[in-house]
């Protein structure tokens, strides 16, 4: 693919660090402008490669850019959004990597001038860690990339984005907004909140005896706290009706506990046990 000539990445954490990383040795990227608010992070960020050059102004930093990356959490996007729109040259494409999309793509379509095209994107990739220090070049290979065109979106803005994520190692998957919101709403946020529950859920006598499945089961309610808030609140009604499909599951249990059906609920584990190893050999 042709190389982007200049890429700021707004949000120089793990996914954006990484991203800058990632491009730069792909050569994907000929020069990569990270932004961000402190600092400190900006440092980092140039120290260990992940930009070449940094801004603390958004507006600034999206001068002569061809492609500009949303990476910061999702509650900041509209911020963002109309703080460098005004800024951007006729015929750059805006991306985000968040993981909801029927707002966010509503938000940018909005807020992006019709002279630019914007191309929602999210990268399923990533880890409870974050912070640039985090960051690595590898990150995105052999995950999957979600990329959600509209009836607005240029076709070749998006044949575009899906050959640089796949420049990257991943393997993308085009779908409407809407779909991806269905789906990962059962995939990955569902899952974030049932762990969180799982640790709101033990008694404080018990702590001391967790062990590994405790702690393998339970590891994404270390995410930050605000940063799933707001992918949370942007999904609200998927998340809810994936909450409510889920308490029938836990409901099916329970009542085969209640009678004491010991072969109710072997035969749950069982189901369960043969529909995770198919898709785990996918």
């Amino acid at each position: 693919m042709t190389p982007w000539n200049q890429v700021t990445i707004i949000g120089i954490g793990l996914i954006g660090g990484s991203l800058g990383l990632a491009l730069k040795k792909a050569g994907a990227a000929r020069r990569v402008v990270g932004v961000g608010h402190r600092q400190e992070s900006m440092d980092a960020a140039r120290s260990c490669g992940a930009a070449d050059e940094t801004s603390l102004d958004p507006a600034a930093g999206v001068r002569g850019s061809d492609l500009v990356v949303l990476a910061t959490p999702i509650g900041l996007f509209r911020q963002m959004l109309q703080a460098i729109s005004p800024s951007l040259a006729p015929g750059t494409v805006v991306i985000d990597v968040g993981s909801t999309k029927v707002g966010v793509v509503a938000m940018m379509e909005e807020l992006v001038p019709e002279s630019c095209a914007c191309v929602g994107c999210h990268p399923i990739a990533g880890s409870e860690q974050r912070g640039v220090s985090a960051a690595r070049a590898d990150l995105f290979r052999g995950a999957v990339c979600i990329v959600t065109p509209t009836a607005k979106t240029p076709p070749d803005a998006v044949a575009r984005v899906q050959q640089t994520w796949e420049a990257l190692g991943m393997v993308t998957h085009t779908m409407t907004p809407e779909h991806h919101d269905r789906l990962l709403a059962e995939v990955s946020h569902l899952p974030h909140v049932v762990a969180s529950a799982l640790v709101r859920a033990i008694s404080g006598e018990a702590e001391p005896f967790v062990g590994p499945g405790w702690a393998d089961t339970t590891r994404v309610a270390s995410g930050d706290a605000a940063l799933w808030r707001d992918i949370l609140m942007s999904n609200a009604g998927e998340v809810a009706a994936a909450l409510q499909r889920f308490e029938g599951v836990l409901a099916a249990f329970r009542s085969a506990l209640m009678q004491g059906d010991a072969a109710k609920v072997e035969a749950l584990l069982a189901e369960s046990k043969a529909r995770r190893d198919k898709i785990k050999r996918k």
